[in-house]
């Protein structure tokens, strides 16, 4: 079964007189990986709250299975909170309990299950995480990436259809976050659960999702399939993916206009660029050998197809690229490859 679409529409959330964000609207497609992208201190962390109903936005909606978390009842929204497994940032493990009864506890908590069913369910778990062995181990006794893994492992074990990762990055090593992100693929092929992910991790933005947003300013800059914000000419988005010093972003959230006109004047002064070209989309990662395609990959392309003639141009270029030619069947659009005619974007393509 496909994860769960989530519709969130128009949601606003302040702490005192302090506005988070605004009018925050966006679809998470069911089944896809979705990442969320914004300079520190922007609320996405926030946000992750809001949607499992850790905090409650001011105005707007959070709609699940025809409900709104945010007007229903308590009993309805702790039913609604078995749909989601959340890894934090931190794996957040109690200390005092070894890895077992770590990933055990949502099964004890929410669960009638026997001890001998808790068992098979957590090693399972476990085994899918690579963490087979690690089972009696304290978090302490174990590395920053096992207890991310571990983290994971207890997100899963109530077989979620939404899954909400803040940071699964942080304090990992290169190396160490393409192996998440390669897991966090493979547990998306296998449990064809929706995924939500808050990264600051530029090779996991560009490499990992089907869909990008970004919140910034207190307001969503832009929520869609990879390949618009990839190739967005956004002065915000640019900088966010180059990581550098010039453009909206400032040591504080944002810079004042005047800041940023001086700054793009004396780059055109020196004769440099002010926005380098950013235009290209990174090849997603795929699943391990051994496993099966990916569900969500042909039903997001139908999806995407579909609202194709109304994406920006270099975006669709971007897709027709990395369309096959089977694709070019199913959409019905004429095999030429290495051919550089635009095709007509301006209608909706067939869906066989």
């Amino acid at each position: 079964m496909a994860g769960v679409e989530v519709e969130i529409k128009n949601l606003s959330k302040s702490f005192g007189k302090a506005n988070i964000w605004s009018d925050v609207t966006l679809t998470l497609p069911p089944g896809e990986i979705s990442v969320l992208l914004g300079p520190s201190g922007t609320g996405k962390s926030v946000l992750l709250k809001s949607i499992i109903g850790l905090l409650k936005p001011e105005q707007g909606s959070i709609v699940i299975h025809g409900t709104d978390l945010i007007r229903c009842s308590e009993n309805r929204l702790y039913e609604l909170r078995k749909l989601f497994g959340v890894l934090f940032q931190d794996g957040a493990l109690f200390g005092s309990m070894d890895v077992y009864d770590n990933t055990a506890f949502p099964l004890r908590e929410h669960t009638r299950k026997s001890e001998s069913e808790i068992r098979r369910i957590v090693m399972e778990k476990l085994e899918l995480v690579g963490l087979t062995g690690a089972e009696n181990k304290l978090p302490g006794e174990i590395s920053g990436g096992m207890r991310k893994r571990a983290g994971l492992a207890r997100a899963l074990v109530l077989d979620p259809e939404i899954v909400l990762v803040d940071e699964p990055d942080s304090g990992l090593d290169p190396v160490r976050t393409a192996y998440l992100n390669q897991l966090i693929v493979d547990l998306n092929t296998q449990m064809d659960s929706t995924f939500l992910i808050v990264t600051h991790h530029l090779g996991t933005a560009r490499q990992l999702p089907d869909n990008i947003g970004m919140l910034f300013r207190r307001n969503l800059v832009m929520f869609g399939p990879r390949e618009v914000l990839l190739t967005s000419e956004e002065p915000v988005v640019q900088q966010f993916l180059q990581g550098r010093r010039v453009g909206p972003i400032g040591m504080s959230e944002e810079k004042d206009s005047a800041q940023m006109q001086a700054e793009m004047a004396q780059l055109r002064k020196q004769g440099a660029e002010a926005r380098d070209d950013i235009s290209f989309v990174d090849p997603q990662y795929e699943p391990s050998a051994g496993l099966p395609e990916r569900r969500a990959v042909q039903r997001r392309k139908d999806r995407v197809m579909k609202m194709l003639h109304t994406l920006p141009l270099k975006a669709q270029q971007a897709i027709r690229e990395s369309l096959t030619e089977a694709d070019h069947v199913r959409y019905e659009i004429p095999w030429n490859p290495g051919s550089t005619e635009v095709i007509n974007m301006h209608r909706p393509f067939p869906i066989q």
